[in-house]
């Protein structure tokens, strides 16, 4: 049993030994490990300072690049805007010319007119000469005036010897158309067409439109010869109702439808 124990003492005491030694073995190794990645750790940290410093010291550069950037880009967005500017400025001008050319060709076609009614006025037809002109026309545009408003103030005292003679004519030819009237009304004969005996009056074609009134005087006439005298009593427009004066009547006369009617005072011509 002791000998099994020493046996089995023996062989942990080996394994212990292989075990040691592998382990150094691994622990060397890890430790060569762990000084290359040190290594390559502070290779690369100071690789990634001098990226750093070289970044920083480009910074400054990568700034002064980027405002310059910055400037050529406002430069070239002026650049364009001028362009835009100088092309509607360029259109303008061309606007511009093209109506100046049509004002001309019109400035040009009225000096031609100008100059077209400069020689019909007679003379020297030029511009040269039209102060000259306008001053002749001037002077005869007052000398014109002057006797227009000479003509006015005879046309105003011949207006009124007008107006006063027109109030003449009117006052003679209403004076002649009364005449006439009086003188037509002298001469109207008019006939008898009714007579009421009984009641001693008649009816004669004729009234207010031969100008017959309630003082009118009729006679009344058969053959040329008088033989009554009659009164309206009731005027209408186209006949008249006058009164028998049965005084006036001659002996044995009765006045019949057909006997004829004038005026017994003729009116004052």
């Amino acid at each position: 049993m002791k000998a099994v124990l020493y046996i089995v003492l023996i062989v942990v005491s080996g394994g212990a030994a292989v075990f040691s030694v592998m382990s150094d073995k691994k622990f060397d190794a890890a430790s060569e490990s762990r000084l290359e990645v040190v290594a390559a750790n502070k290779k690369v940290t100071e690789e990634a300072a001098a990226a750093d410093k070289k970044i920083k010291d480009e910074k400054p550069k990568l700034m002064a690049i980027g405002e310059k950037r910055e400037l050529l880009t406002q430069s070239v967005d002026a650049v364009k805007s001028a362009r835009k500017s100088l092309a509607t400025d360029l259109d303008k001008l061309k606007t511009d010319e093209e109506a100046q050319n049509e004002e001309f060709g019109q400035h040009e076609k009225s000096i031609a007119e100008i100059n077209s009614i400069l020689a019909g006025l007679g003379g020297d037809g030029s511009l040269d000469t039209l102060p000259q002109k306008i001053k002749q026309l001037q002077e005869d545009k007052k000398t014109k005036q002057a006797k227009f408003e000479e003509l006015e103030v005879l046309i105003g005292g011949a207006d009124k010897s007008l107006a006063t003679n027109q109030v003449e004519v009117d006052r003679l030819t209403k004076r002649v158309t009364d005449r006439n009237n009086r003188i037509k009304h002298n001469s109207v004969e008019a006939v008898v067409t009714a007579v009421n005996q009984d009641w001693g009056f008649l009816l004669i074609g004729a009234g207010s439109n031969s100008g017959f009134t309630t003082q009118t005087n009729l006679l009344v006439q058969r053959d040329g010869r008088m033989i009554g005298r009659v009164r309206p009593s009731a005027i209408e427009p186209a006949q008249t109702v006058a009164e028998i004066d049965l005084k006036a009547l001659a002996t044995g006369v009765r006045l019949l439808p057909g006997d004829h009617v004038i005026l017994a005072k003729p009116e004052a011509n």
